[in-house]
């Protein structure tokens, strides 16, 4: 029998970020920021890096003195709810004043849910990889998108391992679907094609159709597009059903929590693309890794990308007030591309309101990742 998946709600045993009591009353020396992550659901499994992540960074930020003068604190958000739901509970923290900014890892569903409600009124920094043309004003977004991360990861394999026939598997929500569009495109580009694709509901837990689809079809690469458990249930029956020794596997949503979870004899032959891996050994990287250690001891979740970026997130989100000198989102949106800071990813900048960065592709090898190149 599979060990378990790692999953939705489970809490890690440290302690846990609250929002204070009463958290709905103002407090005009505070800057508060609803920290929107999945609590439950596939992505619950790296829910506790990502509220760790960010909990460092506002600690750090406060260390130099907050924002505008003031503290800055995290108020959660289950990210992991209903997109409808999850939209309700940020309009009401905002309409009430109880926070001036959002940020977090969610999928994009809930962005889609979110942002029209809230974004004109305070600033929406988004840090989960996502298919691209997000353009509502005061949202600001730190992770990939397919043409900087997709593209060259196909790109490279179709000219190093003459990867040429791609199936597609993907949860059926926004993301996945419009990156299979643009894989399409890619796979042609790179002299391939794609000969099929399956999306299935998130939490899935019935992986044999899709299984004998791609057992069926001539595909030498699965483009894996899942999100969380239902990405680490997929690896273990495509490794039970024999696949990984006929099939690479690339995945632009791949963290080493989901890898661990996954299990050492599911991982070969599967390749990840992020703009941050948790041992790539770069100054900026090993720092953070010191600070997290000192702060939440060896015990804590492992750090991954996606975990990572929520620490981005609070740290462009402060950056970004800083530069206006207010909390207006016309005026951050107005000094957006002048914005940069530091952090795990190195220097970075906006432009267009998306963040520039480095990308990676890594390859797993049993538990762990080793990049590969720099895309």
């Amino acid at each position: 029998m599979s060990a378990p998946v790692p999953g939705a709600g489970r809490p890690w045993a440290g302690e846990r970020l609250t929002a204070g009591a009463p958290w709905f009353i103002v407090d005009r020396n505070v800057v508060s920021v609803a920290l929107v992550y999945p609590m439950r659901g596939p992505a619950g499994m790296f829910g506790p890096s990502c509220e760790l992540c960010a909990r460092l960074a506002v600690e750090e930020v406060n260390r130099r003195g907050g924002v505008l003068g003031r503290e800055l604190r995290l108020v959660p958000v289950d990210g992991g709810a209903p997109p409808a739901d999850v939209a309700a509970e940020v309009e009401a923290l905002v309409s009430v004043g109880a926070v001036q900014g959002v940020t977090g890892w969610h999928i994009s569903s809930v962005r889609q849910a979110v942002a029209p409600r809230v974004a004109h009124r305070v600033p929406y920094v988004y840090t989960a990889l996502y298919e691209g043309g997000e353009r509502t004003e005061g949202v600001f977004l730190t992770s990939e998108t397919p043409d900087a991360q997709l593209w060259p990861a196909m790109r490279l394999l179709a000219g190093e391992l003459g990867v040429r026939r791609w199936f597609v598997v993907g949860n059926d929500y926004v993301w996945p679907r419009r990156t299979a569009r643009a894989a399409r495109r890619y796979a042609v580009r790179s002299g391939g094609r794609v000969v099929g694709q399956h999306f299935l509901p998130l939490a899935t837990h019935e992986y044999a159709e899709v299984l004998c689809r791609i057992e069926r079809s001539d595909a030498d690469a699965v483009l894996m597009l899942l999100v969380g458990a239902d990405a680490v249930r997929f690896n273990r029956a495509f490794a039970r059903a024999g696949l990984d020794q006929r099939c690479l596997r690339l995945s632009t949503l791949m963290d080493e929590n989901m890898l661990l979870a996954s299990g050492a004899t599911a991982t070969r032959r599967l390749y990840s693309t992020a703009g941050f891996f948790a041992g790539l050994v770069t100054p900026e990287n090993l720092d953070f890794h010191g600070a997290f250690a000192r702060r939440f001891g060896v015990e804590a979740p492992p750090l991954g990308s996606l975990g990572e970026s929520c620490y981005e997130g609070v740290m462009l989100l402060a950056a970004l007030i800083a530069t206006a000198g207010t909390l207006d989102v016309r005026a951050l949106d107005a000094s957006a591309d002048v914005v940069s800071y530091d952090g795990p990813r190195g220097e970075l900048r906006l432009r267009r309101r998306h963040v520039r960065q480095r990308i990676y592709l890594a390859e797993a090898e049993g538990l762990d990742f080793t990049v590969r190149a720099e895309l």
